[in-house]
């Protein structure tokens, strides 16, 4: 069964806990066991599993990866704006999707775990695709 999740984002960089929509995403699927894929149609966007108890730990993530590709106005692909080549290159960084098991059709999460949606060029509205497959 596949899904679309709809994301508002802010301006600029930010994480956004989508762990709630995709758990209810797997209920609404019956399956038990099986597996959930979560990826997003987007190249300025990423998914990630990290920590939701702090949500320091959200900011943290995103001043360092700020720091690792900052917006920069030498970069060979500026299509909207500098902002944007930066985005690509740290969606190639994270990531766009995750597969995660699903067991008596719940998610398998550590006990921290989240799931994050990662929006590089805000604002926005995004879309993350679930698909659950069962076996």
């Amino acid at each position: 069964m596949h899904m679309t999740i709809h994301v508002e984002t802010p301006k600029g960089d930010s994480l956004t806990d989508i762990t709630a929509q995709v758990c209810d995403a797997v209920r609404e699927t019956g399956v038990s066991n099986g597996v959930c894929f979560v990826t997003v149609p987007h190249t300025t966007a990423g998914i990630t599993l990290n920590s939701y108890l702090d949500p320091n730990t959200a900011r943290d993530i995103v001043a360092d990866v700020r720091r690792l590709v900052p917006t920069r106005t030498d970069f060979h692909h500026i299509f909207d704006t500098p902002a944007d080549a930066a985005g690509h290159i740290k969606a190639t960084l994270v990531g766009h999707s995750e597969l995660l098991f699903v067991e008596d059709g719940a998610l398998v999460l550590g006990d921290s775990q989240g799931l994050f949606f990662y929006d590089f060029d805000g604002p926005r509205r995004r879309r993350v695709l679930v698909r659950v497959l069962e076996g």
